[in-house]
């Protein structure tokens, strides 16, 4: 009898299900390990690198304006300056590496403007010397050729390399740069701030236990409340903590000096505004920078929307959160705020009253010192108040008490020069 062959015509395989399913997982496995190398090396070995150079502007005479953070002339300057280096870069051969143009410290040069302009670029350092040649060569031929408003600054050396905390703090060294304009909630029952979006708002501390918020307005001052100090007036007891968490925290600064108003009485609640000098100048980044003064003359009108951020109790001899929190009130007009259901003529012409009548929403203890901020022209935000104090916490007809910051704008620039 003739063998009859199977009816595959194969033979059947020795392999059991399972083995076949790990060889294929090992090879995706080694496949994925093997594409995702050249992935790595172009990506993750990439690091920023930084330049400084200097540009003359012939065609624009220069005005003290153009030294004012926020002016109309400053920013439209920026702005065209970013464009044009911008263009010159995307059109280059190095289009993948730049990343950004910022224009700082302009300046008077024999009636023409001068200014400093910081460029980013992403690469593998191993690239280091030969995008520099290639940026600095760019750069020659394009304003060589008199299509640029920018002139190449010839006393001096021309790309200067940067190291990253430097320039970094150099594009943080903007007031206000924070959130964008958001939908929110509260402190007392409210919302979890996120890294970055309020990056001005520091912990004062005794024994690394949080006593009060305070808000930064340059590398080395903070604002915050007088009352803070009511029972602890040496400087060398404080610590200052920046972060969105108390624990741990992202920078600490040891305390120099603190200035109390002078009028200031802990009996009373006017003049309830200090100074907090820093024993070493923060370096500005991403998390760490400061907020912006209002001009003596700002009003902040009736139902504006504001913020206040803090590390204060979520409610009434409650516990300190750990993570900063944020809640979005409204400016309350003085005149509401000193009616006898609510204050009774205890809110000042230096305080301002921001909260709801209905309660719910407002700061609470912990939250003394903390900044209330307001959103200006582009997003950017000004200090406007500093908690002081108030009746319990989200309290029907007992908003929350800010010292008014513009009613200080005088004596801040005395003690501190900002």
């Amino acid at each position: 009898m003739m063998h009859q062959p199977s009816a595959s015509g194969r033979r059947k395989s020795s392999l059991k299900p399972w083995m076949i399913a790990i060889i294929i997982a090992a090879v995706v496995v080694g496949l994925a390990i093997i594409t995702s190398l050249p992935v790595y090396f172009l990506v993750f070995d990439q690091k920023f690198h930084y330049y400084l150079t200097s540009f003359q502007i012939p065609s624009i005479e220069y005005s003290p304006d153009f030294s004012v953070e926020y002016s109309k002339n400053r920013t439209d300057l920026k702005q065209k300056i970013s464009n044009q280096i911008d263009e010159i870069f995307q059109r280059s051969n190095l289009n993948r590496h730049y990343i950004k143009s910022h224009a700082f410290n302009f300046r008077s040069s024999n009636n023409d403007l001068k200014t400093d302009v910081l460029l980013k670029f992403q690469f593998a350092p191993n690239k280091a010397d030969t995008v520099k040649r290639q940026a600095d060569d760019i750069l020659h031929q394009k304003l060589k050729l008199n299509e640029s408003f920018l002139k190449i600054d010839t006393p001096l050396p021309y790309l200067r390399d940067m190291n990253e905390a430097k320039a970094e703090h150099i594009l943080h060294s903007y007031c206000g740069l924070g959130r964008e304009l958001p939908s929110m909630e509260r402190i007392a029952d409210g919302s979890v701030a996120k890294k970055a979006d309020w990056p001005w708002q520091a912990s004062l501390q005794v024994d690394g236990v949080h006593f009060c918020g305070a808000s930064l307005i340059s590398e080395e001052w903070l604002l915050t409340a007088a009352h803070c100090f009511d029972n602890y007036k040496n400087p060398k007891l404080w610590m200052a903590s920046f972060g969105t968490t108390l624990s741990p925290p992202l920078m600490r600064r040891e305390v120099q000096s603190i200035i109390i108003h002078e009028n200031y009485a802990a009996h009373k609640h006017d003049d309830d505004i200090a100074a907090v000098k820093l024993s070493t100048p923060v370096i500005f980044s991403d998390e760490v920078h400061r907020v912006c003064l209002p001009d003596a003359t700002f009003e902040a009108l009736p139902e504006s929307k504001v913020f206040v951020t803090g590390w204060g109790a979520l409610k009434a001899n409650g516990h300190f959160p750990n993570t900063l929190r944020e809640v979005k009130v409204e400016i309350i007009s003085n005149d509401i705020c000193n009616r006898v259901s609510v204050y009774g003529g205890a809110v000042s012409s230096g305080m301002i009253c921001a909260g709801f009548l209905r309660g719910k929403l407002d700061a609470c203890e912990g939250d003394s010192g903390g900044p209330l901020v307001i959103a200006r022209d582009r997003n950017i935000w000004y200090l406007i108040g500093i908690v002081s104090w108030g009746i319990d916490c989200g309290k029907e007809n007992k908003p929350g008490v800010y010292t008014k910051v513009t009613r200080y704008r005088d004596w801040i620039k005395s003690k501190t020069n900002i």
